[in-house]
């Protein structure tokens, strides 16, 4: 069995992915929407950053982007089969987490499954990046955004497995133009803190710095009992 350890992995282990109408909110630029398109699926990105579409749309040709935000997403009811939110709940406002996941629900069909890839707040990767920025509280409300809409009936949560994501850098400069190129606000502003990045990292026996991130993925189907039958359900 092959180890999930990844975004495409976790998505592969859910079934064929070939023919599947996705949607990636929070597309970034690309990087996941080219690995689908590969594995056979119809691709749709969606980023409120205008350069993040611009560079998807250069780096898919075959998928469609469009600048949107995941609180009011551009499609008709119905539109996917998976709707993917990979490290990107806790970048949405909190105020609007709740209405991403029900938007994500809207535009699922009605056996479709919304998949969202979360960073916990733990792991050595989190330790370094809160020396840039600290996103202790957004990522504990993105967690609460979810428990509360499964609590409530808003969405119905199947499943929940755990990874570790683990990156290497030659150089802690390296680390920050990794978190800059998430998010560009973080800027210059903290090259001051490349001493204490260093001490956060572990290095492996080549010397390079080595970040681990643990992950929290969660599992969402619509909230009803009604569900026809899947092929690609493994009794989720």
């Amino acid at each position: 069995m092959q180890s999930i350890d990844n975004p495409l992995a976790v998505i592969r282990s859910l079934g064929a992915i070939d023919g599947l109408r996705i949607l990636d909110v929070g597309c970034g630029s690309g990087g996941l929407a080219k690995q689908l398109c590969a594995a056979g699926a119809i691709v749709s990105g969606i980023d409120p950053e205008h350069q993040a579409v611009k560079a998807a749309a250069a780096t898919v040709p075959s998928a469609s982007f469009t600048i949107a935000v995941a609180e009011s997403l551009p499609f008709e009811p119905s539109s996917f089969d998976r709707v993917l939110m990979v490290n990107t709940l806790h970048h949405v406002p909190q105020s609007g987490m709740f209405a991403a996941l029900i938007e994500a629900m809207r535009v699922l069909t009605p056996d479709g499954m919304l998949i969202v890839i979360e960073p916990t707040a733990s792991g050595n990767f989190f330790e370094a990046l809160r020396l840039v920025e600290d996103e202790t509280l957004v990522r504990a409300a993105a967690q609460t955004a979810m428990d509360a809409a499964d609590a409530g009936g808003s969405i119905r949560r199947v499943r929940t497995l755990t990874y570790t994501r683990s990156e290497k850098f030659d150089t802690p400069d390296q680390f920050l133009e990794r978190i800059v190129a998430v998010d560009p606000t973080r800027g210059d502003r903290h090259r001051s803190i490349v001493m204490a990045i260093e001490a956060a990292a572990q290095s492996d026996a080549e010397g390079k710095l080595v970040f681990e991130q643990p992950i929290k993925v969660d599992i969402f189907r619509r909230p009803t009992e009604k569900v026809p039958p899947n092929d690609h359900d493994f009794d989720l």
